[in-house]
């Protein structure tokens, strides 16, 4: 389980280290583009609820992932997330598949 940091105001966001993969390339393409987005994921265990950020490139972002060697990148499944931003203009975690 990886670690997703944004703007170092909240705790990192719980992220599974292949998910956590992907994103890396996800966000990190977006935000080379200057092209900002939403992302929203849920509030954690202690508490119900959900937390959104405005994903913007001036903003320190840090991930962090657990194991060694990093895992795959599936290509399609790649194309599929980069394809349901565009549509939305939202990462919303809790939905990724």
């Amino acid at each position: 389980m990886g670690k997703l940091e944004y703007n170092s105001s909240r705790p990192p966001i719980d992220v599974e280290d292949e998910l956590l993969a992907h994103l890396k390339i996800l966000i990190s393409t977006k935000l080379r583009r200057q092209e900002s987005f939403m992302m929203t994921w849920p509030s954690g265990k202690k508490r119900p609820g959900r937390l959104s950020a405005w994903m913007h490139p001036s903003i320190p972002l840090v991930i962090e992932f657990d194991e060694e060697p990093p895992p795959q990148i599936d290509p399609v499944r790649m194309t599929h997330l980069m394809d349901r931003l565009n549509q939305r203009g939202e990462l919303i975690l809790d939905e990724l598949d």
